[in-house]
């Protein structure tokens, strides 16, 4: 205890020196943990739309993933609804949500386009889309929707390119699994949008009954489970793929091209700036400490005259180091703390990424343990870099300690 006392004492000598080492090390934690919490943020949210989108766990014939399919749904499932049954009694699985991916072309009677089109369960598919998909006009589908009144949602470039608006009656057509051609008049029951503008040209949506009618068939391209929790993804695909090993299995980081991009870039960005943060750091402590070292080194001369040992002299000078990190640490996770509740109540919106057209907020979302790691980082920098920085000078023969001039 005495020896910290000793070291805060010492840098208290020259505060206006400790003072500005302490305020670049508090920048650095702060510009840290913010540049952290941004990124963090980002995965949260890409992976949490990811697995909306698709499903935690996507389920499908063997052969689905693997192969081109000559004839439609030649790789669907027809027992889906008892698997969907066996899937939902599990206690980690929310929904047991099937889909039908199918395309062809839609008309309004003077225009023809191409469509990619998902027959979905009205019941459950619009609970799990949440945020993620947002009806501009209109509403969703129903799962009270009649045979003989088949409705349909489309992407808002899509509904643009037919000058469709609700309640406007379009027609279908697509191959059927037996080769031939099927056609299907529907009404526009509402517009959406993804925020992805290629999605959002070709992107329709239908309910599960007329994807089947309209393609005459009873199959469904796929089954997609829905967990509790995103994090138990990868425990309960190990779980399932053995149980169930005649079907194939995807998890929602399969179909997450954009998310594993982004993280990937991200990853290099803030890996880049939190490098050349941590270089600043240690090197105004390296600086701080040697500027101290040279001013003291008759002192440490007279210490080691006294019987002081060199390693003594070079731990007082560490925990000098030590008590500049953990302050400016302090600091720095204040700093950035303010600046994550400011930015929440600011309500800032980011403009839309590349390839996309919604805005989203501009949030800060530390994890507890960025702030153990930088805190701990920042600490031990100041160390290393303060007995670098004097450890030599610890060593230096006490006659040519007392004569420095």
């Amino acid at each position: 205890m005495k020896w910290l006392k000793l070291a805060i004492k010492n840098v208290l000598r020259n505060r206006r020196r400790a003072i500005v080492t302490m305020l670049i090390t508090a920048v650095g934690v702060s510009a840290i943990l913010v540049g952290g919490g941004f990124a963090n943020f980002t995965y949260v949210s890409l992976k949490e739309m990811a697995a909306r989108s698709s499903g935690h766990l996507i389920v499908a014939h063997k052969n689905y993933f693997e192969r081109e399919e000559s004839i439609p749904m030649e790789y669907g499932l027809d027992d889906y609804k008892a698997l969907a049954k066996t899937f939902k009694s599990d206690k980690e699985v929310r929904y047991a949500i099937p889909r039908i991916e199918f395309t062809g072309l839609i008309s309004n009677g003077e225009k023809s386009t191409i469509f990619m089109g998902t027959g979905v369960d009205a019941k459950y598919e619009f609970r799990v889309k949440g945020p993620f998909l947002i009806v501009e006009e209109g509403s969703v589908l129903s799962k009270r929707e009649t045979e003989d009144d088949p409705k349909i949602m489309l992407g808002n470039k899509l509904a643009k390119s037919l000058k469709a608006k609700v309640n406007d009656s379009l027609t279908l057509i697509t191959t059927t699994v037996d080769g031939g051609l099927n056609a299907i008049d529907v009404t526009v029951q509402g517009i959406f949008s993804t925020g992805v503008p290629e999605v959002d040209k070709r992107s329709i949506m239908v309910t599960l009954q007329t994807a089947q009618s309209l393609m005459a068939t009873q199959k469904v391209s796929s089954v997609a489970l829905h967990l509790r929790d995103t994090e138990s993804t990868f425990d309960k695909y190990a779980e399932l793929s053995s149980q169930y090993p005649d079907l194939a299995w995807q998890t929602w980081l399969d179909k997450a091209f954009f998310y594993v991009g982004v993280k990937n870039l991200y990853n290099r960005i803030f890996g880049l700036l939190g490098f050349i943060i941590i270089m600043m750091v240690f090197f105004s402590i390296y600086n701080t400490v040697s500027m101290s070292v040279v001013e003291r080194t008759r002192e440490i001369g007279t210490l080691r005259a006294i019987g002081t040992y060199s390693r003594e002299v070079t731990r007082n000078f560490i925990l000098e180091g030590a008590v500049i990190g953990i302050i400016g640490a302090i600091v720095g996770i204040l700093i950035a703390f303010l600046i994550s509740f400011g930015l929440s109540l600011a309500d800032i919106q980011m403009p839309p990424p590349p390839g996309r057209t919604n805005s989203y907020p501009l949030v800060i979302s530390i994890p507890n343990n960025l702030y153990l790691v930088t805190a701990f980082v920042s600490a031990m920098l100041c160390i290393v870099a303060a007995w670098l920085s004097s450890h030599k000078a610890a060593k230096k023969s006490i006659v040519g300690a007392l004569s420095h001039v």
